[in-house]
């Protein structure tokens, strides 16, 4: 299946907004084993996009479209593809019902302009919007294209991605002649050559299978993806040798999940303290719900005064050994875990830049995990800009605190 993404919207081919849209789609497209031969992202232009859908409609069997679908001037994608496809548009009483009752739940009457959107295109199918008032099109075998699917969704990406989960997935499922699993293993703390390399053997040994490694900053997805479910174990039961603590989790979870996942089952509580990284480590535990039950809480102590005043690190301490130091990151984590009396403590302090720290490099990192066996304590020089190096650190710091977990 030939599929093509068209991400639509002015502001799309500015720095201001980018298309996360497609990238989210090809991610779960990845998960069926399909993928984009091609994704393109235009502007408000008629001339332009009316080009591109005549391209689409020729080359591609499966076009999924984002944005475009609003009460506004400048949202034309029904219309424009149903001009080009000779079909007449009515208006669908089901969507006409649904935006009114979005208005009516928060007491507000719709503009006139806002019923364009309950407009459908003969021959299509509405796709129900639960969290917005444009609902989506579902266009199997459009005129003069017999065998071709349009799928047309709001470019608002909680939207989108509500309807992708819930009314296009499962019927683009359904329509698959064969299902296709995913493995996904995340692994962290291996450069994505040196996994490479780790794994040529497992993977040359089922090469019969479609194999794909993603990098990111904070770690190394690797996607292994067949029609049998029972090849997929097979792969497991060879890889989990080989990858050892370096391997994170295994299914759609991320980092954050394992450590919380592996607290949760030891009945353990965690209590954090962050400098440099400015309450990232926080940010990605809170952001995994029932983090709760495990994860107690923190501080930010950014500035010399924080860590006295939140902490009780004593300021000659500090002039002692300084905010970036191995002795300063330890004693941050024993206090963030006796103030909160958790089990665990978790510290980060380093060097982010622009500019070297006393005797911290930009890019200087200290982890410092406080546990039942004790406290322990490791140095990094990272790399990347100052956004990079503070992802990198929360990255780091996650991981080497899942990995004193497992002991």
């Amino acid at each position: 299946m030939r599929i093509e993404c068209i991400a639509i919207g002015t502001e799309l081919l500015t720095t201001r907004r980018l298309d996360t849209n497609s990238v989210w789609l090809g991610e779960r497209l990845a998960a069926m084993g399909l993928r984009f031969q091609r994704k393109t992202a235009v502007g408000d232009n008629r001339e332009d996009l009316a080009e591109l859908f005549h391209e689409a409609l020729v080359r591609s069997d499966l076009i999924l479209t984002t944005g475009g679908l609003g009460p506004t001037f400048d949202d034309f994608t029904k219309e424009l593809l149903a001009e080009i496809l000779g079909a007449d548009l009515l208006e669908d009483a089901g969507s006409r019902a649904d935006m009114l009752a979005f208005y009516a739940a928060r007491k507000r009457v719709p503009a006139p302009s806002n019923f364009k959107q309950a407009l459908l295109p003969v021959g299509a199918e509405p796709l129900r919007n639960p969290v917005g008032t444009a609902p989506g099109v579902w266009w199997q075998d459009p005129p003069g294209h017999p065998g071709s699917l349009i799928v047309m969704m709001p470019g608002v990406p909680r939207e989108m991605k509500r309807m992708w989960e819930e009314q296009v997935e499962p019927r683009l499922q359904q329509q698959a002649r064969q299902a296709v699993h995913t493995l996904r293993m995340v692994v962290c703390g291996v450069p994505e050559s040196t996994l490479d390399e780790r794994i040529r053997e497992v993977r040359e040994r089922h090469g019969h299978l479609d194999w794909s490694i993603l990098a990111s900053l904070t770690q190394v997805e690797l996607l292994v993806r067949s029609g049998e479910p029972a090849s997929l174990a097979d792969v497991v039961a060879d890889l989990k040798p080989l990858l050892g603590d370096d391997l994170a989790c295994i299914g759609n979870g991320n980092l954050e999940d394992a450590v919380l996942e592996r607290l949760r089952a030891r009945g353990q509580t965690l209590a954090v303290a962050e400098s440099m990284t400015g309450g990232l480590v926080a940010s990605r535990l809170t952001a995994i719900p029932g983090a709760s039950r495990s994860f107690l809480g923190g501080a930010t102590v950014y500035s010399p005064v924080a860590k006295t005043v939140l902490l009780g690190l004593p300021a000659a301490f500090l002039l002692d050994h300084g905010t970036v130091s191995e002795a300063t990151t330890l004693a941050l984590a024993e206090a963030a875990r006796t103030a909160l009396g958790a089990t665990w403590g978790l510290a980060v302090t380093g060097n982010a830049g622009p500019a070297a720290e006393g005797d911290a490099p930009i890019g200087t990192v200290y982890l410092a995990v406080a546990g039942p066996a004790g406290s322990f304590a490791i140095g990094r020089l990272l790399p990347g800009d100052r956004q990079d190096i503070q992802l990198r650190a929360a990255a780091a710091a996650l991981d080497f605190l899942r990995r004193q977990i497992l002991g």
